[in-house]
């Protein structure tokens, strides 16, 4: 995945900058593991239930464009928010 993983931690953060308040607080870290790519997305305090969504709706789009993003993807994609 050496061609998608920057590419797509960058959408990742294209999205969330979007949706925040704050976006120069919104950061996405790569952890790649043995059988999958964790991008692990970070916003502000203020800024976290915006992301999450009502019932986590916000959440999970943001989860279905990174993995409709990459179909071909050898690895398992993962898209963790941290609190």
């Amino acid at each position: 995945m050496s061609e998608t993983t920057p590419d797509l931690a960058e959408l990742i953060r294209f999205v969330a900058q979007n949706l925040v308040d704050t976006p120069d607080q919104v950061s996405v870290a790569v952890v790649d593991e043995r059988n999958a790519s964790v991008y692990e997305l970070e916003v502000a305090d203020d800024d976290l239930g915006k992301i999450i969504g009502k019932g986590g709706k916000t959440a999970r789009a943001i989860r279905t464009v990174a993995l409709a993003a990459a179909p071909d993807a050898k690895k398992r994609i993962m898209v963790e928010i941290l609190e």
